[in-house]
């Protein structure tokens, strides 16, 4: 063999192995390189339960987190993705890989959803947090919290469901069920009526459930937590004595508009059992999910005379408190006089 033909040999030989070379490096990059799009939807891929490859596929293209479908469709099926889609929350960050994007939806590493509960008034207010933030059928889940059934599981039904929501931080996986997100939650409340809170709701006279309800009444009073014993004690001393309650929250929650500021005889004389003002006893139900300040705040109400307070006409947002109607009454007359005067209807 001559030396030219070496030559040739050699010459195509190492063409081979560069155009080898270019193509292992194009397969690397299409594997490991960067794929993503637009992120027309935001970071997070959300996959409904039961959905199919194909519309995990449509859902990544639609949205901008996939920019070359077909070099990922290809890695998919050859690491069997396919056939095992989950569904949930995933965070597609910019600049990840097929390959990155392909393990991260196989292994089904959600990205949790904390759910931050403060006040909440209506099952219908509950509902829509949910819906708005998992995958929980908001329907079953609105038929779950009126299912009497359902409920005295928990040694709850249908008017106190709400006393289970305690305002909290809950993790939870996006794709989760009604029943699996309302059970997370039920048990916070399970774990925070200890023995003790238990011991201090009886010696009060009354439930859990009950105290719930005392204190979402008084939550609704006032956002003062020094002053909350005190307004406890009010609504505790007038159910003993068999006095309406009088709480111009539940007018107002009877009424269902909680914009309004200033209560009168149009929202007290609705005829409502959350009314105070035409029933007596408790609501059959809190009116709003209370803090732990205001549940405690009931069961350590201290032992007073006080059957009335008002607001302090000084606009300090803090309260006066009165054993006798008298008393109540001058108070009340202070209190009017500056919503009179800041034109507060």
């Amino acid at each position: 063999m001559t030396a030219k033909t070496k030559k040739k040999k050699f010459s195509a030989g190492r063409w081979i192995l560069i155009a080898i070379g270019v193509i292992v490096l194009f397969a690397l990059f299409e594997i490991f390189g960067p794929n993503t799009g637009s992120f027309s939807q935001g970071e997070y891929l959300y996959i409904r339960t039961g959905s199919t490859f194909e519309q995990v596929k449509e859902t990544l293209q639609k949205e901008g987190f996939v920019r070359d479908m077909h070099s990922f469709d290809f890695l998919a099926a050859r690491a069997g993705y396919p056939d095992h889609v989950r569904a949930g929350k995933y965070k597609i960050s910019k600049g990840m890989s097929n390959f990155s994007i392909v393990r991260l939806l196989r292994s089904g590493r959600q990205t949790p959803v904390k759910l931050v509960i403060n006040k909440l008034r209506t099952k219908e207010d509950f509902i829509k947090m949910v819906g708005s933030n998992l995958e929980a059928d908001s329907n079953v889940l609105r038929q779950m919290l009126n299912d009497n059934v359902y409920l005295s599981q928990f040694g709850l039904d249908s008017n106190t469901s709400m006393c289970a929501i305690m305002p909290n931080t809950y993790e939870f996986f996006w794709n989760i069920n009604a029943d699996k997100a309302f059970r997370k939650i039920e048990k916070s409340f399970s774990t925070f009526w200890n023995d003790n809170r238990k011991q201090k709701a009886s010696a009060q006279g009354l439930t859990p459930q009950e105290a719930i309800v005392v204190a979402s009444i008084v939550d609704e009073e006032t956002n003062n937590n020094p002053e909350k014993p005190n307004v406890a004690s009010v609504y505790l001393n007038r159910l003993r004595k068999g006095m309406k309650l009088q709480a111009d929250p539940t007018a107002r929650f009877a009424w269902g508009d909680f914009t309004i500021h200033r209560i009168t005889s149009v929202q007290t004389s609705l005829e409502s059992p959350y009314n105070t003002y035409y029933v007596k006893g408790l609501p059959p139900g809190p009116i709003c999910t209370p803090t732990a300040a205001s549940i405690d705040a009931v069961l350590n109400a201290p032992h007073n005379t006080y059957l009335y307070f008002c607001a302090k006409g000084d606009g300090s947002g803090t309260h006066l408190f009165a054993s006798t109607y008298e008393e109540h009454l001058k108070n009340a007359q202070a209190y009017h006089q500056l919503l009179n005067e800041q034109n507060i209807h």
